[in-house]
Parts: structure tokens; C-alpha cells; sequence
């Protein structure tokens, strides 16, 4: 197991909390994704503005997709691989704004992310979400 899927398992439970990074305090799929990169390489790459729920979309600006390809790398192919940094577009024309980590690929992909009203859970990926993606990206290695 990747010790990407293996950090985000660790979170699955943490409450979801709007703009929140913190293991087991509470965390938003932005912050599941920040507390993984704290996991893996310490300090932010960046600091966060505080953000709405309905950030960037007035102004239709693609704000977390820019955040990833400046901190995350491109992932390559077509293939989910377990680690992978998912994006997507929870609407048509909308700004892409939900994140998620690849747990599992093959004949059952499955994705942890922090889902309003649930918390850090681990989901199957079918066919409504896999065509929500618009990037993936994966965590810079060393």
C-alpha cells in the first residue's frame, strides 16, 4: 500500500469541518488533502485564504486546479493508481472543487475524501463520480 493511501486511511472518521486540516479534529477534502502533505513532506507549500462554500465560482475561476499542477505533479495515462490526487467538477460549468485520494483501482476503484455531513470516508468510484474527474495528480516523490 502507498503511504499516501495508507495517511488518508488514517483519517477516514475525522468530522468534516469547513476549511479545517486536522486529524481527527476536522478537515474538509481540501484539508484531507493538506494534512496527507504534512504527513509526507512537514510544512505547507503555501498559506490558504479563507475560502466559502461557494468559492471561486462566482468569479468561475479555477482556484484549486491551479493550487494542484503549482504543489502536486500531473499524474500520466489514463489508469487510477492508489495515490493519485483526484479533482473534480461536482456540476457542469462549475469550477472544479472536490478532492479525493485514489484508495483502490482495477475492478473496484474506491476514493477517501471529506464529504459535507460525513466525514473522512472511503467510497467506491463508480461511473457518476469517475465522470467528475477533470485531473489527477499525484504527490511529488523524495
Amino acid at each position: 500500500m502507498s503511504a499516501v493511501v495508507a495517511e488518508a486511511r488514517r483519517w477516514i472518521g475525522t468530522p468534516y469541518v469547513h476549511q479545517a486540516s486536522s486529524f481527527q479534529a476536522g478537515c474538509d477534502c481540501l484539508g484531507l488533502i493538506r494534512g496527507v502533505w504534512r504527513h509526507l513532506y512537514g510544512a505547507e507549500p503555501e498559506r490558504l485564504p479563507n475560502y466559502t462554500l461557494d468559492w471561486a465560482e462566482p468569479q468561475g475561476e479555477e482556484v484549486l486546479w491551479h493550487a494542484a499542477r503549482r504543489h502536486l505533479r500531473p499524474a500520466q495515462g489514463d489508469t487510477l493508481v492508489p495515490g493519485q490526487v483526484l479533482l473534480f467538477r461536482m456540476r457542469q460549468g462549475a469550477v472544479a472543487k472536490h478532492l479525493g485520494i485514489v484508495s483502490a483501482a482495477g475492478a473496484a476503484p474506491a476514493f477517501i475524501h471529506a464529504y459535507t455531513r460525513h466525514g473522512v470516508v472511503e467510497s467506491p468510484l463508480p461511473d457518476p463520480w469517475v465522470r467528475r474527474i477533470v485531473a489527477r495528480f499525484e504527490f511529488q516523490e523524495g
